[in-house]
């Protein structure tokens, strides 16, 4: 116990002689950095020593104004500088709370400075942490070139504006890196100035000590900054050639793409003028207006698919990979625009059968709705008809001069039917009427007859020649061409029914003529009466009865008896 209370009362002895023993030592030591200041202040220079201090004073300010004037490279190094400081003095402040608080007992004043250090340790961790990206290499930040990024492919001509603009950001990424390089080797050159100042400053003052302390921390700055700028620079001379081989890449290839593209243009230019030639010719030598639209129509598809074709091939590099893809997807495309494809193939099967040209009158039945035109354009998923005023439009839409827009997949699902095929300008138009009983039926067809003969015989004539030419293409049993008449028995007398040869697209006009010409010349006959349903109305008169004929008297039948032989 008593070897135990000795050897603490040692360490307390121990420890004041340690208390005392540094204020001494700091009164001694701020006595001798004050004599330097008191022989500098003692040193009397000559007037021209003293001018030419005050010339290099001066120099050394204009130095520091213009490095400290948006300098990165300087503020850079004043936080690491500070960051090093603050870290020497964290090091320190640990150093003595670890010492004070392993004292066995603190003074009031001890306590005090404890708290002290423990407040200043914890505003010193916030600032270190600001700090923090300043701990090693500060400069790692400004030395690591700008990345390069992806060098584009250029494949086809808008690529040419995509490099062209990463050969612009490179050039700026460039400039800047240089920049910095620059901004680098100014600040080390303004450092090596102001040390050259600094030395010649103190040979008239040797003694000064912020002179002293300036010259060691340009000589630690010097010290930090040039193994940056020999890594800055040998970085630099890399990232030059990296960025030339890559300039030289991209302009390579946009020279390429560019010829490549002259090329397709050139062609496509061929093609073009080739194009028009064709054109031409066929609106020049082609006298048919129908052939003329149709092989026009086939000419400009037959173009644009081989525009498409050649900027295919010229710009995709795998066909192989495009095919794959459209195989997996036609089966979802063929779904989702079922009514696309069906239309195109009611476009192949319009214009390769035949069936329907530009200019056909034709009658589209849907859905009980019925429509009458001529057919004015066929594009790849439609077809444009024109309503005329037909007997359609007169018995049932009673309205015309409609555009209809039919689908060209209505041929495979739906009824058309085509006045004008094959170049058959002519139909069957019939006139129907009645007449009574009691009227000459046999007089009355001739009538009809006479008159539809008259007014149609040139539609016959042009029917029997087109007829005769469809021989070749089908096969035609019934080629009659003259006017039919026919007689039936209906409810209210006999109907007469007259069928003739019109033009397709004015049977409104010959039906009227020849319906009032058939009406003029059966009132003139007496023979003949036209029937219609009537009714009469009687009111307050007895209504007359047909008289009945006379009864004629009955004889008596007489009995005569007959002798049957035995």
């Amino acid at each position: 116990m008593k070897r135990k209370i000795l050897l603490v009362a040692g360490i307390v002895l121990l420890t004041s002689l340690v208390s005392f023993a540094a204020p001494v030592a700091a009164v001694r030591n701020g006595n001798a950095a004050a004599k330097p200041a008191d022989n500098r202040s003692t040193v009397r220079l000559s007037p021209a020593g003293q001018n030419r201090f005050d010339r290099l004073k001066q120099q050394l300010q204009s130095l520091d104004q213009k490095s400290d004037a948006d300098n990165i490279w300087t503020k850079i190094y004043s936080s690491y500088a500070t960051y090093q400081r603050l870290k020497k003095r964290q090091d320190e402040l640990i150093h003595e709370i670890f010492k004070l608080k392993h004292k066995p007992k603190l003074t009031p004043q001890e306590q005090k400075k404890l708290e002290a250090y423990i407040l200043e340790r914890q505003t010193n961790v916030g600032k270190l942490q600001l700090l923090n990206e300043f701990q090693h290499d500060p400069f790692k930040r400004l030395l690591e070139p700008p990345a390069t990024g992806e060098t584009p492919h250029i494949g086809n001509p808008f690529g040419i504006i995509t490099a062209f603009s990463y050969l612009k950001k490179l050039q700026s990424d460039q400039q800047l890196y240089a920049e910095n390089f620059r901004s680098l080797e100014q600040t080390i050159d303004t450092l090596r100035k102001e040390q050259e100042l600094v030395h010649q400053m103190l040979r008239y003052r040797p003694d000064d000590a912020r002179l002293k302390q300036r010259l060691a921390t340009l000589t630690h700055k010097l010290d930090t900054l040039l193994p940056t700028y020999e890594i800055f620079k040998t970085t630099l001379e890399v990232y030059n050639k990296k960025i030339e081989e890559i300039r030289l890449k991209v302009s390579e290839e946009i020279r390429r793409e560019i010829h490549k593209a002259a090329t397709i243009a050139g062609i496509l230019l061929f093609l073009f003028i080739l194009f028009l030639i064709f054109k031409h010719l066929v609106r020049k030598y082609m006298s048919d207006k129908e052939s003329f639209y149709t092989v026009n129509k086939v000419a400009n598809l037959l173009f644009i698919t081989v525009l498409v074709m050649v900027l295919l091939f010229a710009y995709i590099e795998n066909v192989n990979y495009l095919v794959t893809i459209l195989g997996f997807a036609s089966a979802g495309i063929a779904i989702a625009m079922k009514d696309w494809f069906m239309s195109m193939m009611g476009w192949f099967v319009i214009v390769l059968g035949g069936s329907i040209h530009v200019g056909d009158r034709i009658k589209v039945v849907r859905n009980g709705a019925e429509y009458v035109g001529d057919v004015v354009d066929i594009s790849l998923l439609r077809m444009t008809v024109q309503e005329d005023i037909t007997l359609t439009t007169y018995m049932h839409n009673r309205r015309a001069g409609r555009i209809i827009f039919v689908p060209n997949n209505y041929i495979f699902t739906d009824m058309i039917a085509n006045y004008s095929h094959a170049g058959l300008k002519t139909v069957w138009d019939g006139i129907d009427f009645n007449i009574t009983y009691d009227s000459d039926a046999s007089k009355a067809a001739a009538i009809a007859k006479e008159v539809a003969k008259k007014y149609s015989k040139g539609y016959t004539d042009i029917t029997r020649k087109q007829l005769n030419k469809l021989r070749s293409s089908y096969h035609l049993k019934n080629t009659n061409v003259e006017p039919r008449v026919y007689t039936f028995v209906e409810s209210y007398g006999i109907r007469v029914s007259v069928w003739y040869l019109t033009n397709a697209f004015a049977t409104l006009t010959l039906r009227s003529t020849i319906s009032s010409e058939i009406l003029e010349r059966i009132r003139e006959e007496k023979e003949i009466a036209l029937a219609y349903p009537t009714q009469s109305v009687y009111m307050q008169r007895p209504i007359p009865h047909p008289e009945l004929p006379p009864e004629v008297p009955q004889e008596p039948e007489e009995t005569a008896s007959r002798e049957v032989p035995l």
